[in-house]
């Protein structure tokens, strides 16, 4: 039986007014320092977005969004922050902020492979899940 280690994960969310409390999740951040592993999934939705804000442009939160994952593979393109350690990064992104892209609070669980858990949980509270509703027929 595979071991189980612990890891930490953050849902990314996109907060067009803080006020108002709402916010859509466009990615994950998750962290397992057992493994030694530090990944991140990003992805917006468009059409969710419009819902909210239609005023902000999609192709600049992309832009912002982007940014996490130069950080969590450590890229030369991050900067300073991309050099940090690995806790050091996930803290660095996980930190409260007060701008439009923000994170959930840090949550913790156990898995075998942080590389399939990051793609579950992005699949689980990110991606659209579509579902379709069997359509009822009426007898008349």
């Amino acid at each position: 039986m595979p071991m189980t280690s612990s890891f930490d994960y953050a849902v990314v969310h996109v907060v067009p007014r803080v006020e108002r409390g709402e916010f859509v999740n466009a990615g994950v951040i998750l962290f397992c320092r057992e493994r030694r592993f530090l990944g991140s999934r990003v992805s917006l939705d468009d059409e969710r977005l419009r819902a909210l804000a239609p005023w902000i442009d999609p192709k600049e939160v992309r832009e912002h969004l982007a940014v996490i994952p130069l950080v969590t593979t450590g890229s030369p393109e991050a900067g300073p922050i991309g050099q940090l350690d690995l806790a050091g990064r996930f803290h660095w992104l996980v930190a409260p902020r007060s701008t439009i892209i923000q994170t959930s609070p840090v949550h913790s669980g156990l898995c075998t492979d942080p590389a399939a858990m990051l793609d579950h949980i992005f699949e689980t509270l990110v991606e659209r899940i579509i579902e379709s509703t069997p359509t009822q027929e009426t007898e008349q």
